[in-house]
């Protein structure tokens, strides 16, 4: 459900009506990175090259392999992404993808996956909201943040701090 607020004071709840999804773009790599995350997260992945598309006979010869859209579809969460138009591409920043996974060992998999060929900004590591926590590019330039789920506290644990 998604929140609107009409003031500070009276949260309305309101349907659904926005779904936020990254849209990756990429120089020339997209399609090698769709299928690199599709193998590592699972999913349904579609691509579709310029060259695919209904618009082939209006695509310049040099874009005709360069992914127009990527969707990877995971647990009702949808990555995108494409291929930048020749001489357009710029490199991401201010923003990373973030994965959180249900154990650190999943973190684990993940993050070593990702950082192999890329860079590590943090080491994965624990944190006091996470038992496994980091933040790396990886070698297509997309920058990721992996986090796994708190393990789940004993009934009452909350309720012993609070008291203590």
């Amino acid at each position: 459900m998604f929140t609107l607020f009409a003031s500070m004071h009276q949260p309305q709840l309101v349907e659904e009506i926005v779904r936020i999804n990254p849209y990756l773009i990429f120089k020339g790599q997209c399609g090698d990175a769709f299928r690199f995350y599709h193998q590592l997260l699972g999913g349904e992945l579609g691509v579709m090259t310029h060259g695919e598309s209904p618009m082939k006979d209006q695509t310049p010869p040099e874009m005709a392999d360069a992914v127009m859209h990527a969707m990877l579809k995971v647990d009702g969460f949808e990555l995108m992404g494409s291929d930048a138009p020749l001489g357009q591409f710029e490199k991401p920043q201010g923003f990373a993808v973030t994965l959180q996974v249900d154990t650190a060992g999943d973190a684990e998999r993940i993050f070593t996956a990702l950082a192999e060929g890329g860079s590590v900004q943090m080491p994965l590591h624990e944190t006091f909201w996470s038992p496994a926590f980091g933040i790396l590019t990886d070698r297509f330039g997309t920058p990721w943040m992996v986090s796994a789920a708190p393990a789940a506290q004993p009934a009452g644990a909350r309720e012993a701090v609070a008291a203590a």
